[in-house]
């Protein structure tokens, strides 16, 4: 079942066909909307823009987005000044919204075919503005057909004196995002360092100056553009081009499910990691173990971390693994 929240939009969503098991009607607060919508199970959610107050403030959505799921909810803008860009629709991107539309066929299109970022990263600009049209996010399967520069050469990357590292989760969830906003936490004022996202939102959550996102057309430009820093943290994801880097740190938790999953998705794995840089990170493994581990795959392990909170200060193991790779 379904819920609504409309507003200026009300007859628009009324021709639906739809189930709706609550609605709203009128504009709220965001805390309003977080405090109704919390526990309450629902499939979908549609929200009229307008039932937002002050929804032109990007920073009311970004706190929506961090206490609803938003993968669940299809947003319904408006054709004002303020949100009929790119450069707005950039925005929700970054937090993670990516389910929105302005018809009831774009509607209709996204209850069936929800928007994962990859549908929606050819209007993720997150460095120029941008005063152009986004009524190209009516239509229900395409959003936008220009594609964003990707002129900058890979060869003029990391020729000055930058240092780019970048961590690939070889295991599911093996931890790179938040291994990142530790070291770059442990380096402090020592050094000038920024980290960079390919294609994810997650550094959003930390609240961390410096913790930037960026897709796979533009990583060039955004390394380029931060090469006054000594040390650049790049969380790959899903992104394989590792030329860009200076050096790759292979993440993999040494669980038993973690390593069978490992294996069964690619069984060559193990041959592939020889030589590289190899991190067991959440680790809970004994040093007997870690050598075990190693004879057994012919890798070479170059940290074993256990699980830290990252809250703390400083983390002993985040600071001796931050001084194993001599930053």
């Amino acid at each position: 079942m379904n819920v609504m929240i409309y507003n200026k939009y009300k007859d628009l969503l009324m021709g639906l066909n739809i189930d709706v098991m609550k609605s709203l009607e009128g504009v709220y607060n965001v805390d309003e909307i977080i405090d109704t919508f919390t526990n309450f199970y629902y499939d979908k959610m549609i929200l009229d823009i307008t039932a937002i107050r002050d929804y032109q403030n990007t920073d009311n959505l970004q706190k929506l987005a961090m206490n609803i799921n938003m993968e669940n909810v299809i947003l319904l803008l408006d054709d004002t000044p303020e949100t009929n860009t790119k450069t707005y629709l950039s925005k929700l991107i970054s937090l993670g919204i990516y389910n929105f539309t302005k018809n009831i066929d774009g509607i209709n299109y996204l209850l069936v075919h929800p928007h994962s970022y990859k549908d929606v990263v050819n209007i993720h600009n997150l460095s120029e503005l941008d005063s152009e049209s986004a009524a190209a996010a009516s239509k229900p399967n395409t959003f936008i057909n220009d594609v964003p520069d990707t002129t900058v050469q890979m060869q003029n990357v990391g020729s000055n004196r930058v240092k780019i590292i970048g961590f690939k989760n070889v295991t599911p969830h093996a931890g790179a995002t938040t291994l990142i906003y530790m070291i770059k936490k442990q380096l402090g004022s020592a050094r000038r360092c920024v980290a960079l996202e390919v294609n994810r939102v997650d550094f959003l959550y930390f609240n961390e100056p410096g913790m930037l996102s960026t897709t796979s057309n533009d990583i060039f430009k955004d390394v380029m553009r931060n090469q006054d820093n000594d040390i650049i943290l790049l969380d790959l994801n899903d992104y394989n081009d590792l030329d860009i880097c200076t050096e790759v740190i292979y993440l993999i938790e040494p669980t038993t499910i973690m390593l069978n999953k490992m294996m069964r998705k690619n069984k060559t794995i193990l041959e592939k990691l020889k030589g590289e840089n190899v991190v067991l990170n959440r680790c809970a493994l004994n040093s007997e173990d870690v050598a075990t581990f190693e004879y057994e795959t012919k890798l070479r392990v170059l940290a074993a971390i256990p699980s830290v909170d990252e809250r703390q200060v400083v983390i002993g193991p985040i600071k001796s693994f931050v001084n194993k790779l001599n930053l």
